[in-house]
């Protein structure tokens, strides 16, 4: 990741707007800043909560809260605790991810 002309600031995510994405079951809350190529997240998945695609997106994903399940589409699953993170380059490895109790996550990409 290369940064560059970005000045020194803080974010305050209880006033960042919270938008609703539906998966295939349940729902995702984000809160999005963009600065410059880089979006940066905090998203919060509901119990339930099935990805409605397989993303080729690549991420850097903290989970904060829950427990975030995690499968490739050549079937390997990962589970994420608070405290745990994974990362992933773009187009590199298809994944979508999924939760029974729910999960809040910080996503950088």
């Amino acid at each position: 990741m290369d940064i560059r002309d970005l000045p020194f600031g803080v974010t305050d995510w209880s006033e960042v707007e919270r938008t609703e994405h539906t998966g295939e079951q349940g729902v995702a809350y984000w809160q999005t800043r963009t600065f410059g190529d880089i979006r940066v997240r905090m998203v919060e998945y509901s119990p339930g909560y099935l990805a409605d695609h397989w993303c080729a997106k690549g991420h850097i994903l903290l989970c904060l809260e829950g427990e975030l399940h995690t499968e490739l589409k050549d079937g390997r699953c990962f589970v994420l605790k608070p405290g745990s993170s994974y990362q992933v380059a773009d187009n590199a490895e298809l994944h979508r991810s999924s939760t029974e109790r729910g999960a809040k996550l910080f996503v950088v990409d």
